[in-house]
C-alpha cells in the first residue's frame, strides 16, 4: 500500500510507547493487570501543520520544545499507569518541574562541564581556539556515550530501551508497508535514522563547529556562549536529521549517518511480543486519528481507552 510521506516518530516510556503523527499523539502503556491503557489527544495544529512547520530552523526549535514537553508528560502518565494509579493523568506541575530539573542537569553535564574541562585542558596544553573546542567536543561525546552505556545496565532502563526498540521496529515496518503484527514487526531493524539518539550525536558534532565560531574567550563568557548557542545547534541538528531522512537512498548520506545508527545499539534492545503489541497499539491509534488506513493484514490490538484529563 502507498505509505504517507509524513515522518512519524515516537518515544519509549515506562512500560509503554508514545507515538506521534502529524495531527494525533497516542500513548500506550501496559498496566500491572496486563491490559494496554491508551491515551490519545490531538497535536497543536499551528506547530505541526501551520506556517511554523514549513519554516526552516524555527520549526526545529519549536517542535523540539513541544516534543520535550509531550515526552515528559507522557513519561508521567506512563509512570502512573505502570504503578496502577486509577486516575492516571497526562499533565501536572510535577511534569513541568521534572522537565526543568532534567533540562538544567543536561545543560550542566553535557554543555557546561565539557566547556570548562576543554578550556582547562586546552590552556594546559597550549592549544589554540580550534584545538580547545575540539577537545571540548571529544569530552562531550565521551560523556554522552559513557552515560548511555552506563544506564543501560539498569534493569528498568533496559526495559525502556526494549520499548524504544519496539517503537523503531513498528515505524520501520509501517514505512516498509508491512502488516502491523508482532510477528511481522519483529523482523525489522532496531535502528531508525530519525531517532532521538541520532539527534543527540548530531548535536555533539555540530556543536564543535558552531562553538568554534565563538573563539576561546574567558571561562565565564565561554560558558555563557554555550548556553546561548544551544538553540542554534539544536535547530541546525533538526534540519540535518530531516535532510538525511529525505535522502537515505544516496550512498553518501547512508555513510554519514552510520555513526548515528551505530550509537542506537546502546539505546535499543530487542523487544518481546508483548512490547511490540504496545507499540503497535499506540501507532494504530495515531493512524486511526489521522484517517490513515493500516497496512493490509494488520492486527488490531485490544486496548483500554483512558479519558483525556
Amino acid at each position: 500500500m502507498p505509505v504517507t510521506p509524513f515522518n512519524y516518530g515516537g518515544q519509549a516510556v515506562i512500560e509503554g510507547v508514545m507515538m506521534r503523527g502529524s495531527r494525533m499523539l497516542a500513548v500506550a502503556v501496559r498496566d500491572p493487570k496486563g491490559h494496554i491503557q491508551l491515551h490519545a489527544e490531538p497535536l497543536n495544529p499551528h506547530i505541526y501543520n501551520g506556517r511554523i512547520s514549513r519554516t526552516p530552523f524555527l520549526r526545529g526549535l519549536i517542535m523540539l520544545w513541544d516534543a520535550l514537553s509531550l515526552g515528559v508528560r507522557a513519561l508521567m502518565f506512563s509512570a502512573n499507569v505502570a504503578l496502577g494509579e486509577e486516575d492516571a493523568r497526562f499533565e501536572g506541575p510535577m511534569a513541568w518541574g521534572t522537565m526543568a530539573v532534567s533540562f538544567a542537569i543536561g545543560i550542566g553535564l553535557f554543555f557546561l562541564l565539557p566547556a570548562a574541562a576543554g578550556k582547562w585542558i586546552g590552556n594546559a596544553l597550549g592549544l589554540g581556539s580550534l584545538g580547545t573546542n575540539l577537545i571540548e567536543g571529544l569530552i562531550r561525546l565521551a560523556l554522552l556515550v559513557a552515560y548511555i552505556w552506563a544506564i543501560g545496565f539498569m534493569p528498568d532502563v533496559r526495559r525502556l530501551f526494549a520499548y524504544h526498540g519496539a517503537e523503531h521496529k513498528t515505524i520501520n515496518a509501517y514505512e516498509a508497508g508491512a502488516p502491523l503484527t508482532p510477528a511481522a514487526v519483529a523482523r525489522f531493524p532496531l535502528e531508525h535514522p530519525r531517532c532521538g539518539t541520532a539527534f543527540l550525536l548530531t548535536v555533539v558534532v555540530l556543536s564543535i563547529l558552531v562553538f568554534s565560531l565563538a573563539g576561546n574567550p574567558v571561562l565565564w563568557l565561554r560558558l555563557l556562549s554555550r548556553i546561548l548557542l544551544i538553540p542554534v545547534v539544536a535547530g541546525l541538528a533538526y534540519e540535518f536529521i530531516r535532510f538525511t531522512a529525505r535522502h537515505l537512498h544516496q550512498p553518501i548520506i547512508r555513510a554519514i549517518i552510520a555513526p548515528n545508527l551505530a550509537l542506537q545499539r546502546l539505546t535499543t534492545r530487542e523487544p518481546d511480543a508483548a512490547m511490540l503489541e504496545v507499540a503497535i497499539a499506540a501507532f494504530e491509534r495515531v493512524l486511526e486519528g489521522e484517517g490513515v488506513p493500516r497496512p493490509a493484514g494488520s492486527l488490531v490490538i485490544e486496548t483500554v481507552p483512558v479519558a483525556a484529563s
